[in-house]
């Protein structure tokens, strides 16, 4: 065969050539944005080529090719937010779009506070499916992981991932009775830690003042820790006092820690009732303490002075021993409704007093019901029902318990705009919106939610960053995601980095806003432009694409044996 020594250097020239053309083409370039990518550092401007669902260069692309390109002159690039504290586990599975917090530039909803969507036994099933509201949907799963893989083949636009609860493990085992597990029992509660571990749960979480949580003493969830902390998992909780015992529950939680052998996070930071707010200063000092001495103790907050729960917050908590039923039983009884009286309006250390800690019934708001005689009064204080109703505060409470047969949600103004400031400053401290992720139609409507839902994030970006200036936009941005990324031991989440999962949001700093309020809580926030998710674009000019590319994302213990 005849050689041609000029043509097999050209097709070597031209086989160069294509393959630095092949290099140089991307799905997606975003340029020109002002880019924070996630370690708290000061911003620089960039572009950003994305492939597929991964991060691909982030750097100098002008002369790169792509088959999109985004322009984002102007505003900001930072990581998908991840939202610590979500309750949008019924609401994914009524609409996956997840509007409220992408609308924010939230694209992980991490879930289970206490009680999550597994394990879940047969008579359990029967009961969430009884017990549900205006968001009803059949329970088709009975594992943690089962719940977040359904999540996913259904169509969600964020990611998910969540913790296992305590309260559900102790109500797949024990129930809902005031006792201590035996050795077996405890065992077995283990062992549900171990499966949900390796379903790619993130750890266990509990919420020590609702009952059956509150009967679980320190050294069962001590065992439940060091079963999690086997597969790398954390521990976050709702502490057992955020009011009269604070101090005594912090140091629970560092107890915990220390014996587990275990990260430590605290949900929504706080000192709740007034008569606590001095406590603070003293809290974080001890925090900083123990991790000073090697303890890995972080804590999330929402940044609002509100919090939100069920109406049974006011009562307390043995009356629910046996069960949510048990307490509507006693509440029927009159000797125990005068009792109960007494006890609502009496200061104490040993439950967490929410009617106390409000101050007045003017300062609880009820925002969901679930029989439509009662809907009249959604968004209407405690102090607007019972003048409504001619009856005192105390025993609408429990007459309104009774009527609707659920744990009316409830809005407590607790906190103290302050603390809220030094909180938020504090770099160990991520952030959490304690609510579903809505949409301003449908069955949503039916109750009011707390406005974090909407405004969590754009609040503090908005208010708190721009217009107050409490903390750099550089080191809010980081707390919402390198932050609890690396608590949480997610890979390849949290930064803006080559090779990370292309989790993107596009916002604009002097818009950024939120709009929800109390008495108008279901409103979009404003400024937030552009979100990815794994490199599939769900907002688009601020407007939702329908796109549900969201995923499961698992923890640090998956498939570990």
């Amino acid at each position: 065969m005849k050689s041609f020594p000029w043509l097999t250097a050209a097709c070597i020239l031209a086989f160069g050539s294509c393959k630095l053309s092949e290099s140089n083409k991307y799905d997606l370039i975003i340029r020109n944005g002002t880019i924070y990518d996630g370690n708290g550092k000061a911003p620089y401007t960039g572009d950003i080529a994305i492939n597929g669902d991964t991060i691909a260069f982030i750097g100098n692309l002008s002369d790169a090719h792509s088959r999109q390109v985004m322009d984002a002159k102007g505003l900001a690039i930072a990581p998908g937010f991840i939202n610590m504290l979500s309750w949008a586990n019924e609401s994914l599975i009524r609409d996956g779009r997840s509007q409220s917090d992408i609308r924010q530039g939230v694209t992980l909803e991490v879930m289970g506070e206490g009680e999550s969507m597994g394990p879940l036994s047969t008579t359990m099933v029967k009961e969430m499916e009884q017990a549900q509201t205006a968001i009803r949907y059949k329970i088709s799963w009975t594992s943690l992981g089962e719940y977040l893989n359904f999540l996913q083949h259904n169509g969600i636009s964020c990611n998910v991932a969540s913790f296992v609860g305590a309260t559900t493990l102790r109500r797949y085992i024990i129930g809902e009775d005031n006792r201590d597990p035996t050795p077996a029992e405890l065992e077995s509660m283990r062992q549900l830690v171990a499966q949900a571990m390796k379903e790619g749960a993130l750890g266990v979480g509990s919420s020590l003042i609702y009952p059956p949580a509150f009967f679980a003493k320190t050294d069962e969830l001590v065992a439940l820790c060091d079963e999690a902390a086997r597969y790398g998992g954390s521990y976050i909780s709702h502490m057992r006092s955020e009011g009269t015992q604070l101090y005594e529950a912090v140091e629970e939680l560092i107890n915990i820690a220390k014996r587990a052998h275990i990260h430590a996070e605290i949900y929504h930071l706080k000192a709740a009732g007034k008569s606590n707010w001095g406590k603070m200063d003293s809290v974080i000092r001890r925090i900083e303490k123990a991790r000073a001495e090697g303890l890995n103790i972080t804590a999330d907050m929402y940044n609002y002075v509100a919090a939100g729960t069920g109406l049974a917050a006011t009562l307390p908590p043995t009356l629910q021993d046996g069960g949510f039923g048990k307490l509507l039983e006693r509440l029927k009884d009159p000797a125990v409704r005068k009792q109960t009286v007494r006890e609502m309006n009496t200061p104490t250390d040993k439950w967490e007093n929410f009617y106390v800690a409000a101050g007045s019934p003017d300062r609880i708001l009820l925002t969901g019901f679930r029989q439509d005689s009662l809907q009249q009064y959604t968004g209407k204080s405690l102090a607007e029902i019972a003048g409504v109703r001619h009856v005192s505060p105390e025993e609408t409470v429990m007459d309104l318990l009774i009527q609707d047969s659920s744990n009316i949600a409830s809005i407590y103004f607790l906190m103290d705009e302050e603390n809220i400031k030094k909180e938020q400053q504090l770099p160990w401290v991520s952030f959490g919106s304690d609510e579903g992720s809505y949409t301003p139609e449908g069955v949503f409507l039916e109750f009011n939610c707390h406005p974090r839902a909407y405004g969590n994030v754009a609040r503090l970006l908005g208010k708190y960053v721009r217009d107050e200036k409490v903390l750099s936009l550089a080191e809010a941005i980081r707390k919402l995601s390198k932050l609890p990324a690396t608590n949480l031991r997610i890979e390849k989440r949290g930064e803006l980095k080559a090779g990370n999962f292309a989790d993107v949001v596009i916002f604009d700093p002097a818009a950024i806003q939120d709009k929800a309020s109390f008495d108008k809580p279901h409103q979009f926030a404003n400024g937030m432009v552009h979100v990815l998710v794994n490199g599939v674009q769900v907002l688009k000019d601020g407007e939702h694409t329908g796109a549900k590319p969201g995923r499961f994302v698992k923890g640090p213990g998956y498939n570990r044996q």
